[in-house]
């Protein structure tokens, strides 16, 4: 029997989550449930990265206001009306991504209306109900409200560098204009801007060129089989790479939901701002990718870089100037809100899949090692040199710690 597409798109969702939480090891909850459904429906939506963390920030914020107004555990921001603790948590989680997906992603309406009343299905008619439903859906207004203004939505004005005539690819930079944006926990944009890149004529750039140059070109045959899986895995760059890993400290025994919502709100609030930094320092720079700077390195003035007419990177460039690395910034800046939430307990072992592997599941540790891979996998992707990778590292370290000190003056756990 032949299958609808919309009985195909409720078979492989639910397949998805089935594969998901069986080979991540994932132990499921209203919030992490969420969380699975929020981010795949981002995916389908086509967003690019930037805007689809910033989609994210918004629907965990949501959801994290509405479920401490009914379990009051935190101390609550008074965005948002305390409601009776007998209010359903699984009805206000569903109310508050439906709304936020809704009015952000209003092209995708089908799977997030299919997704809300199936939730809303599994709860009780009552009182309870219908209080979570209203709690939901005011946070997620009142959030809304306030990021609808924060610059998401601008003019693009980026100026190609050019002479008159000159002819120059006429593909614009990824968002030019995330730098003006209103972050959520830093006070500017530039608050942790790192300092220049290397200069060319420097042995610090001479190193870092050769190191991509030579495991980062596209047939490197210096690259061992790991190294290219590493590389092709960190090609993804969406939220799911980076909530995958979120789940192994989320799936840790004893948590409740609302830990588990104000841990999602503080890891994409945080990530939503490291992009708004990191694309703050790139646009300030400007510096070249490595495929630029390896076809013209006759022009460097450094006699330790020379010139290959022909190299090519291992992935696709993404379209946006190198220094530092957003990747890096990102993965350190979640890490260092896990090892805030993990506390002295062990840390558990982190892992994620990635859409950009074929679905291959890669796991580490330590916060360390993790924050490591998605260093050096980017080199090995041909993107990005080494100096840009440590300071996008240590530049994400300081968005984390920034962020866990102004989201609240509470310590992450009770």
């Amino acid at each position: 029997m032949k299958r609808s597409n919309a009985t195909k798109y409720r078979y492989f969702s639910a397949l998805f989550l089935i594969i998901f939480f069986i080979s991540s090891g994932a132990k499921a909850d209203v919030i992490t449930d969420w969380n699975v459904v929020a981010r795949n429906i981002v995916v389908q939506s086509k967003l690019y990265t930037p805007p689809a963390n910033r989609v994210m920030a918004i629907v965990h914020t949501a959801v994290y206001e509405s479920v401490n107004s009914i379990t009051h555990e935190f101390p609550q921001s008074g965005l948002v009306p305390s409601a009776g603790q007998g209010a359903s948590i699984e009805a206000a989680v569903a109310s508050a991504n439906y709304v936020s997906l809704l009015t952000m992603l209003p092209l995708q309406q089908v799977a997030i209306e299919k997704a809300y009343f199936d939730a809303l299905n599994m709860v009780p008619d009552g009182l309870a109900k219908s209080s979570g439903v209203s709690v939901g859906k005011k946070a997620a207004e009142t959030v809304l409200a306030t990021r609808l203004n924060d610059g998401s939505v601008a003019v693009d004005s980026y100026r190609p560098y050019t002479s008159a005539g000159k002819y120059v690819p006429t593909v614009i930079p990824a968002v030019p204009y995330w730098p003006n944006r209103k972050p959520w926990t830093l006070n500017s944009a530039s608050q942790f801007r790192p300092g220049p890149p290397p200069a060319l004529t420097s042995k610090v750039w001479a190193n870092d060129f050769n190191e991509v140059k030579v495991m980062g070109a596209k047939s490197s045959p210096n690259r061992t089989k790991d190294q290219t899986d590493m590389a092709k895995f960190w090609e993804a760059t969406l939220p799911p790479i980076y909530h995958g890993v979120v789940h192994s400290v989320a799936a840790q025994s004893g948590r409740t939901p609302t830990q588990n919502a104000r841990l999602f709100a503080l890891v994409t609030q945080a990530s939503d701002d490291a992009l708004i930094a990191v694309f703050d320092a790139k646009y300030h720079y400007g510096f070249w990718r490595p495929i630029t700077a390896i076809r013209n390195a006759d022009i460097d003035g450094n006699q330790s870089t020379k010139r290959d007419a022909s190299w090519a990177p291992f992935i696709s460039t993404p379209m946006h100037p190198e220094y530092p690395c957003a990747h890096c910034v990102v993965a350190a800046t979640v890490g260092s809100i896990l090892k805030a939430e993990v506390g002295r307990s062990p840390m558990p072992v982190l892992k994620t899949r990635s859409a950009t592997a074929n679905g291959a599941i890669r796991s580490w540790l330590t916060v360390e090692d993790f924050v490591q891979e998605v260093s050096n996998a980017r080199i090995y992707d041909g993107v990005h040199y080494r100096t840009s990778t440590e300071v996008g590292s240590v530049m994400g370290k300081l968005v984390g710690e920034n962020a866990i000190k102004q989201f609240s003056p509470e310590t992450i756990l009770p």
